[in-house]
């Protein structure tokens, strides 16, 4: 069931700008999302176990975003605005509100630059009016140089297997038809690539698996690759690590005590996975000419 809520800020300023994503603000149109990610890392929190059926509408977002954009822009606060970070900008419930399209209508009249991840198709709808953000908006002083572009297009993978996908990622576009809108973003002239965010351990993080991601990204034409860990939260029975548990009970069972190992009561694997992961994907994104990260 779908809520409505009223909010009295929208626009989140960071206290520093996003080391991957090189936004210095987020905005979420949505609570909750009908891609109902397993391992979703709002799990955990008020979301719920099925987060389409306690997912909210903010009604009044447009006329507060519009105010907060106003006053940033009058102080020349400019940044990369993150549209959906903790939800998919592009959820299925956006063909009847249209918020992103109003939010993204907004960022173009204040020109701020735009950063969008998304395993839906629906983003193909706003590709005129995100051309006009790519081509109007005002970098921060420091990214001028680096970037000269205004907007950023991410499409998320985290496998290539599709069964999988359809287990983890129910409500999202499947991995091939993240990968041909990906190469169609990208014939249509933006910056645009791949977050292989969360990569998950023993299954799509491998040699194998990783350089299948990867080498995908380079024949659909992926400008980078972006690779992180899984982070698993919570004990409650909608909680992102229980759900996780749950799924590989049916994948595969001997995963179970390999999990329980790497993450012991932490949320996320500890520095030496994520360093051998990190380095894994740099090594594979240099075999296949593909940057590891969004500047170059």
């Amino acid at each position: 069931m779908l809520h409505e809520k009223q909010v009295k800020s929208i626009l989140n300023k960071h206290k520093k700008r996003d080391s991957w994503f090189l936004d210095d603000y987020s905005v979420n149109p949505y609570e909750g999302c009908s891609c109902n990610c397993l391992y979703c890392y709002v799990r955990g929190s008020k979301y719920g176990e099925n987060m389409d059926d306690g997912l909210a509408v903010k009604t009044n977002a447009l006329e507060v975003l519009e105010k907060q954009l106003a006053s940033r822009a009058k102080k020349n606060q400019y940044g990369f605005v993150a549209v959906g970070s903790a939800t998919d900008a592009y959820i299925h419930h956006e063909e009847k509100y249209r918020l992103t399209e109003g939010m993204l209508k907004l960022l173009l009249k204040y020109r701020f630059p735009v950063f969008i991840s998304t395993k839906c198709a629906l983003i193909t709808r706003d590709i005129e009016l995100l051309k006009e953000i790519d081509r109007n908006a005002i970098l921060p002083a420091d990214l001028e140089d680096k970037l000269k572009k205004g907007l950023i297009l991410s499409v998320s993978v985290s496998t290539l297997d599709e069964k999988v996908s359809h287990i983890l990622e129910p409500g999202a576009a499947s991995p091939l038809q993240r990968l041909a809108l990906l190469k169609q973003l990208k014939q249509e002239g933006f910056l645009a690539g791949i977050n292989a965010i969360p990569v998950l351990p023993f299954i799509s993080d491998t040699e194998e698996e990783l350089e299948k991601i990867i080498a995908a990204a380079k024949e659909y034409q992926a400008d980078y690759v972006l690779t992180g860990g899984l982070t698993l939260f919570g004990s409650g029975t909608a909680d992102s690590r229980t759900l996780f548990y749950k799924f590989l009970e049916r994948y595969d069972a001997s995963l179970l005590p390999k999990y329980q190992q790497l993450y012991g009561e932490n949320f996320y694997p500890p520095f030496y996975y994520q360093d051998t992961l990190k380095e894994r994907a740099k090594r594979l994104c240099r075999k296949h000419s593909v940057r590891n990260s969004i500047l170059a």
